[in-house]
């Protein structure tokens, strides 16, 4: 195994190597021994980095050039990178505390994460309660040797999930040595200030000594950031937009009152049972900072006032390996992992009037409990004037603001051995690796509570005083109404795996490779809801998946230079799974009529298995989407009868419910491209890619639930000549169950272009450019509706709504003298229409009913990163960066929920300007 052997096609594509980070094309025309490497997507060691498929590679310097602080950072500033990936920032989603990449915008689910080569443990919560993923935060940044991507699918190698592609973190495996690392960072406002410690012990040459035993261990917290933190940043952070010409009744704003509804409010608003109107309390200036009010008489807020931007953070990542050489064709190598990372988001405070889903039961076979409808305040309370049972809208700014802390373990070990035994070069291992996610919601409400401290006057904690006559309430109410929500989830995964590769026979073009392999794999996982969830007891829906599954999986495939200019390769695998099968092909080609020039295309069938999240039945949970009401926004337009423009833009919930009748997701993909090396010191790639992902399992589009009948609404139906239209109230919560959709279908090119620049006594220069365009981005449903989202805000079932953009470019120009390093990269992501999806009418509009932003269009957005690096000494290192140069401000976004009207993607922009500095010594 250890034994350098020389393979006819070690020239082949030297140049696409080149392109990938490595030498240039003449390097590889030297005659002699070339060592045989394994790329990610292929089991067959080949002379050549190159192989038909397109694989981006990132090296350890690219990572430190980056000035970026994890993984995760610097994976969601690849132009292929999509809707649907996790930003650290997105503290109000399913899976916060966590951080994901999704290539081609397929999301999370569909993009395989591996650790050396191997899968990890998903997080133990799904995100949206269905999509199960890698946390790439568990994955220490100092140990790193390089990360591959490639960018078409490899189920026929590694099985489910690969159907974007796969993304596989390779870390240092015979470091030597000692070495220190430590930087500080905060940003121009002199806030959200990050520090991180590393230190990586490595002894034992595997030549020299026959082993190898590597620690490295670091440590890291960021403060946390909130939105009030940037008032002064133009729109950034600001719930309340009417500066900027929008309504007051915009997403993040709470508190003013509509006719026959209210949003809750600090002060309480009751509805008067003659008119059924909102009636707000007095006291409005003690709570609020909004200077200009409701001129509908209620005590406007928003949502800046308490929550977070950015999540205080507090983590360590440990990493160790050992290697040992048992003879000279055996090598036993074992590895540990372990990750802690705590995050705690700040939120609004609880209100009484939310719509909760939990599992039906006897009591309530219905499964939802509309607390807008149930809690009254009662007749006799002391702050009720109308002398009768009366609906109320109250924000508890009493009980304060909710935290939600997510705490996350991450364990891994693999023991493993690899070697050459008669002519087989083998390698198999044992993998097990667990995630433990510990939640704990503070302020949470137990409505029960509630409901009787402010309607039984027999309970002896009633009355409870609401808004400016809080300061009469005891301490026992608040200890009996404000509780602490908590879950425990786990998931695990056990792997035993083997594959082996040699070459069989020499054809015209060089060695037949085979490849054949076997996998046994359990993964299970076990996440309750939180407490007080199971009934409807507390203001938060029921949101739980359990579930285990076993898979049996065997692999072959075959390189084949047929003739010195032609390789062709081929794999096929078959999963075992309990209730179905899988087998998916991959064939692929390239042709080298030159040196400097191949095509390459390749074809892959893939598959994604239902996660318990979606095929157990004790599996439900409840999300939330941006949607236009069909019923009060009919054509973009507010119907007569009471409808507002916020009907036209309205955040509801959607309960989901594990479905055992779920088929897997079946995927087919097509590359297309060119390697190309046409000047001394130039390299390029250009891929056209198309993915079609057929049985989706998906819920039902949030835009046609909300449409149904059993769409839950409330009672403020809308009155026209006098008569009252059933079930047109306000809209709260739709049922969209998982099934088996159609499909979805995303067509695009990538670029990669590098070249090289020697500037004698100046030193050397690189210029690199990657670019992504997505020409086609569809999502079809059972009934034969498009939805094409390339270039939209959508799709806003399955992210944030941060959207599909077209185009997203990222160019880097590196510049090196003797003992200094100066990088500058440009990341620009386009314009897109501010509509769900193509051809649909403006999702946003201004206060006076025209399209928002200008045009309906949200701006393109470009930042500049710096980042230096000098040698001081032999040992000691000194570097610093500068992430968003120029300070540029993210543009307006009135839609997405991911940041407050900002695009999450373009977090950056709304942190502003922010410095790094560190040292690095080696010992």
């Amino acid at each position: 195994m250890y034994q350098k052997k020389a393979i006819a096609q070690a020239v082949t594509l030297a140049l696409a190597y080149a392109a990938l980070g490595a030498a240039p094309a003449v390097a590889q025309d030297a005659q002699g021994p070339i060592q045989r490497v394994e790329i990610t997507g292929s089991s067959i060691k080949r002379a050549t980095a190159e192989t038909a498929s397109p694989v981006q590679v990132v090296s350890r310097e690219d990572l430190a050039k980056s000035g970026k602080g994890t993984v995760a950072e610097y994976l969601q500033t690849l132009t292929s990178d999509g809707a649907g990936s996790l930003p650290t920032g997105f503290g109000n989603g399913f899976a916060a505390g966590s951080t994901a990449i999704s290539l081609r915008g397929l999301g999370a689910t569909s993009t395989l994460v591996l650790l050396n080569g191997r899968r990890m443990a998903p997080f133990a919560r799904a995100d949206d309660g269905q999509k199960s993923f890698t946390d790439l935060s568990t994955v220490p940044m100092e140990a790193v040797e390089r990360i591959e991507i490639l960018k078409d699918g490899a189920s026929s190698t590694y099985g489910a999930d690969a159907i974007a592609g796969v993304v596989n973190i390779i870390l240092r495996k015979d470091f030597v040595g000692t070495t220190f690392k430590a930087e500080v960072g905060e940003s121009r406002y002199h806030d959200a200030g990050t520090g991180k410690a590393a230190l990586t012990w490595g002894k034992g040459r595997l030549d020299e000594d026959g082993y190898n035993v590597m620690v490295n261990a670091e440590f890291y917290g960021n403060q946390s950031l909130l939105n009030k933190d940037r008032a002064g940043r133009e729109w950034i952070g600001h719930g309340d937009i009417r500066p900027w010409g929008y309504a007051a009744n915009t997403q993040f704003g709470y508190g003013y009152i509509t006719s026959g509804a209210s949003q809750p409010t600090p002060t309480g608003a009751l509805r008067d049972p003659k008119t059924g109107n909102y009636v707000s309390l007095p006291g409005c200036s003690q709570f609020s900072v909004t200077a200009a009010q409701d001129p509908a008489g209620g005590c406007l807020w928003y949502a800046d006032q308490f929550r977070s931007m950015q999540p205080k953070i507090g983590g360590m990542n440990f990493y160790t390996r050992f290697t040992k050489n048992l003879s000279n064709d055996l090598q036993f190598y074992a590895e540990a992992g372990y990750s802690k990372r705590d995050t705690e988001f700040t939120l609004i405070p609880p209100s009484t009037s939310g719509t909760i889903a939990f599992p039906p039961n006897a009591a309530n076979p219905t499964g939802i409990i509309n607390y807008g409808n149930a809690i009254l305040m009662g007749a006799t309370h002391p702050q009720n004037p109308y002398g009768v049972p009366v609906r109320l809208r109250y924000s508890l700014f009493d009980v304060g603001p909710s935290t939600r802390s997510a705490d996350n373990e991450f364990s891994r070990f693999v023991f493993g051995l690899k070697g050459t035994v008669a002519g087989w070069d083998f390698d198999t291992g044992l993998t097990h690796s667990q995630s433990a996610l510990d939640l704990n919601y503070s302020n949470m409400l137990n409505m029960k509570v509630l409901q009787a401290a402010l309607g039984d006057p027999t309970n002896a904690l009633f009355p409870y005083y609401i808004g400016a006559q809080a300061g009469k309430n005891p301490a026992a109410l608040y200890a009996a109404l404000a509780t602490n929500a908590t879950s425990h989830s786990t998931t695990k995964l056990d792997v035993l795996d083997f594959k082996a590769s040699r070459e069989l026979m020499q054809l015209p073009g060089g060695a037949l490779g085979l490849a054949v392999g076997g996998e046994y794999r359990h993964q299970s996982l076990d996440n309750p809801s939180l407490s007080g969830t199971s009934d409807g007891s507390i203001n938060s829906s029921y949101v739980a998946a359990q579930g285990s599954q076993n898979v049996s999986a065997v692999f072959f495939e075959v390189a084949a230079p047929i003739v010195k200019t032609v390789e062709l390769n081929a794999a096929v695998r078959y999963d075992k799974y309990k209730d179905f099968s899988s087998t998916t092909p991959k064939f692929g080609a390239k042709w080298t009529p030159l040196k400097t020039f191949a095509l390459r295309t390749t074809y892959t069938e893939g598959f994604r298995a239902p996660g318990p999240a979606e095929f157990s039945p004790a599996s439900q949970s409840t999300g939330n989407s941006a949607v236009r009401d069909p019923i009060r926004c009919p054509g973009g337009t507010p119907a007569a009868g009471g409808a507002t423009q916020a009907d036209c833009s309205i955040t509801i919930g959607a309960v989901k419910v594990g479905n055992p009748s779920l088929q897997p997701e079946k995927s087919k993909g097509y590359t297309l491209g060119m390697v190309w090396d046409p000047f001394d010191g130039t390299a390029l790639s250009l891929d056209a890619f198309k993915i079609k992902r057929s049985n989706e399992i998906n819920p039902l589009s949030y835009v046609e639930a909300a449409a149904l009948p059993t769409a839950i609404r409330n009672d403020n139906n809308l009155v026209v000549n006098g008569v009252a239209i059933p079930n047109t109230g306000t809209l709260l919560l739709s049922k969209a169950p998982y099934q088996n959709s159609s499909f979805t279908e995303v067509k695009g090119v990538d670029l990669d272009v590098k070249q090289r620049f020697r500037l004698g006594d100046y030193g050397r220069a690189t210029v690199g450019l990657t670019w992504t365009h997505v020409a086609s981005w569809v999502r079809a449903e059972k009934n034969g509706t498009r939805f094409q989202y390339a270039g939209t805000h959508g799709n806003c079932d399955t992210s944030d709504c941060a959207g599909t953009p077209k185009d997203k470019i990222s160019t880097t120009v590196s510049w090196d003298r003797q003992d200094l390093n100066v990088t500058a990269t440009a990341n620009y992501r386009a314009d897109m229409q501010n509509v769900y999806f193509a051809g649909d009418k403006c999702a946003s509009q201004y206060a006076n009913g025209s399209p928002a932003p200008g045009n309906c269009r949200l701006a393109s957005f470009t930042t500049i990163d710096l980042s230096a690096r000098y040698q001081v000494t032999q040992q000691l290192q000194v570097y610093g960066s500068i992430t968003n140069l120029f300070d540029k401000i993210a543009p307006l976004d009135p839609l997405t929920y991911g940041g407050m009207s900002y695009n999450p993607m373009d977090a950056s922009g709304a942190i502003g300007r922010f410095f790094k500095a560190g040292v690095r010594y080696q010992f």
